[in-house]
């Protein structure tokens, strides 16, 4: 398969091109020139010899003709296909002037762009008369500009007059604020002269109560110190018999010892229920 991938083929010596026979091509056929393209049906349309419907978008194996006719420069091109049910030819060709597609021979258009509610055919206008239209389509673009100017002056005007209104709102508010907030200050004010009052009601209670608990102490201390003096004088002979009498335990007790002593063990025989048997020694 090598020899299949080669670049460049070998030529011998004594090659001489001039020696090829050429052969002519067979002339084609007379008439305009045609060939084979795949396309979709640009309209729905309806067969005349069977009836079959053909909806827009249907794919067909068509024959393209390019024809001798022009419209400005514009070469007008026809197309051949086959009805899908009895194989009908139908053609149809383009129509740069009107931007679609006309129905020749073989099918029937099943809707009509051009046809008014009547059911009258409306005829294509002229090259003046597009020039007139466009014309017209021009001013009136004009004139919507001119209306949306006059709206965008008109936003702007509702715009300044809500922004003024929006101020008027805000220095009313903050008007409203600053007597409510006298108010509030009086209120203020007003409780705090009560809270003053009570402080002040409570503090002269206060002071009525510390006087009479003053007063109440003074008499008491006069009632004790004659109790004091009383009490002194009894107190003083019984000192003296209350430190001689210590004395004479102090001299009584015996002086302390430090000697250990052993102390005797408990006999818990006795509670156990033993007995003990008397020593014969």
């Amino acid at each position: 398969m090598s020899e299949r991938k080669v670049l460049t083929k070998y030529y011998p010596p004594d090659f001489d091109p001039s020696k090829i026979t050429r052969t002519k091509k067979a002339p084609g056929p007379p008439g305009p020139k045609v060939q084979t393209v795949r396309l979709m049906a640009p309209f729905s349309m309806k067969c005349l010899a069977c009836g079959e419907y053909i909806y827009k978008g249907r794919k067909f194996n068509a024959r393209k003709e390019t024809t001798d006719e022009k419209y400005m420069g514009i070469t007008i091109i026809r197309f051949y296909i086959r009805c899908t049910r009895c194989s009908a030819e139908i053609t149809f060709k383009t129509d740069p002037k009107g931007m679609d597609y006309t129905c020749e021979r073989g099918a029937k258009r099943n809707f009509e762009p051009w046809r008014t509610g009547d059911g009258e055919n409306k005829d294509m206008e002229t090259e003046e008369e597009m020039l007139d239209r466009l014309e017209a389509e021009e001013a009136a673009q004009g004139g919507a500009m001119e209306q949306l100017e006059a709206k965008v002056v008109d936003a702007k005007r509702e715009m300044d007059i809500a922004d003024a209104l929006d101020e008027i709102r805000t220095r009313n508010a903050r008007i409203q604020r600053a007597e409510g907030k006298g108010e509030v200050d009086a209120a203020l004010q007003i409780a705090e002269d009560k809270r003053r009052q009570a402080e002040e009601e409570k503090r002269m209670v206060e002071l009525a109560d510390a006087e009479e608990a003053r007063k109440a102490f003074a008499k008491g201390t006069e009632i004790e110190g004659d109790a004091v003096e009383r009490k002194d004088s009894g107190a003083n002979g019984m000192a003296a018999t209350i430190s001689f009498s210590g004395e004479e335990a102090t001299a009584a007790m015996p002086p302390p010892t430090f000697k250990k002593v052993v102390k005797k063990k408990k006999d818990f025989s006795a509670g156990l229920g033993i007995k003990k048997k008397a020593s014969l020694v």
